[in-house]
């Protein structure tokens, strides 16, 4: 995949976040670096993969040494969305050894989680490769981080649900059970929910069984989420479907099942682990101080 097919973070944004997670870290006041390195040495540090993983988070890593020192030069060696492996060189930083130090941590935290995000993705879309299914996140993400982690899933072959509760409907359980306790069907609820909406803004709702599935569909909802289904149900549901809505799969998708629920039929598959419980890529950075 070319990173150019991946729409870009915001560049303000990046260093709004870079600056924000220095001062979290307390980058002011490094007192193990300022006792022990001079201001004035410098040197090269080597960012390398120590596992296969697919890179995301390359501009955000670089925006994180700029905040730290603008004289630092950040120089990636492969490119957004590559494929490494154990011990390829990911990108290169030369600047004052003080700097690259205090912007370590901060700098591979990002690196790592969104890597970590964008590996994950690529795995679950390269399992479903050859057939007609498309993989989303959700609105699972760490506070504060949610443009980060939503391109991280764009890097990894993924595909973004809505941003946020603005962005699109999505009717949940909880809709749902507010509902109920006022003698609202769920045709009822898609009704005044489309009423409301915004013009063409489709219309999601949840459901947990077939049945359920039934109602919305015969309801002119124009997504039924199939929330924690069975593989049987979710064919049932597919076929109920019959074109007349997109059906998309959600709860419980692993690298593991994940070809299994694509093969029921679904149009969608969401996965929330994605970015709520990513395991970080692991990566390292060694310095070279200057001969």
């Amino acid at each position: 995949m070319s990173d150019a097919t991946i729409a870009p973070i915001d560049a303000a944004l990046l260093r709004q976040l870079a600056r924000a997670a220095l001062e979290e870290d307390g980058w002011r006041d490094d007192v193990t670096t300022r006792a022990l390195v001079p201001e004035d040495q410098r040197g090269r540090a080597i960012i390398t993969a120590k596992e296969p993983g697919v890179v995301a988070g390359l501009a955000a890593a670089e925006a994180v040494f700029q905040a730290a020192s603008p004289s630092i030069s950040f120089r990636a060696v492969v490119p957004e969305a590559a494929t490494v492996a154990a011990g390829d060189t990911i990108a290169e930083v030369d600047g004052p050894i003080a700097a690259l130090l205090t912007a370590e941590r901060v700098a591979l935290n990002l690196l790592q989680r969104l890597s970590g995000i964008a590996t994950a993705t690529r795995n679950l879309v390269e399992a479903v490769a050859s057939l007609d299914v498309v993989i989303l996140d959700t609105r699972k993400t760490t506070p504060g981080l949610r443009e980060l982690e939503r391109y991280a899933v764009r890097a990894g072959g993924g595909t973004n649900h809505r941003f946020n509760l603005s962005d699109g409907i999505l009717i949940k359980d909880n809709h749902l059970a507010a509902a109920r306790d006022r003698d609202l069907s769920i045709a009822q609820v898609v009704a005044r929910v489309r009423e409301a909406a915004p013009d063409g803004m489709p219309v999601e709702i949840e459901v947990t069984n077939v049945e359920e599935a039934r109602e919305a569909l015969d309801g002119g909802a124009d997504v039924v989420l199939l929330d924690n289904m069975g593989l049987e149900d979710m064919r049932a549901a597919v076929e109920l479907a019959d074109g007349r809505a997109l059906t998309e799969a959600s709860g419980g998708v692993t690298a593991g099942n994940v070809r299994a629920v694509a093969e029921t039929g679904v149009d969608r598959i969401s996965v929330g682990a994605l970015t709520h419980s990513p395991r970080a890529l692991d990566i390292s950075m060694k310095i070279e101080p200057d001969a």
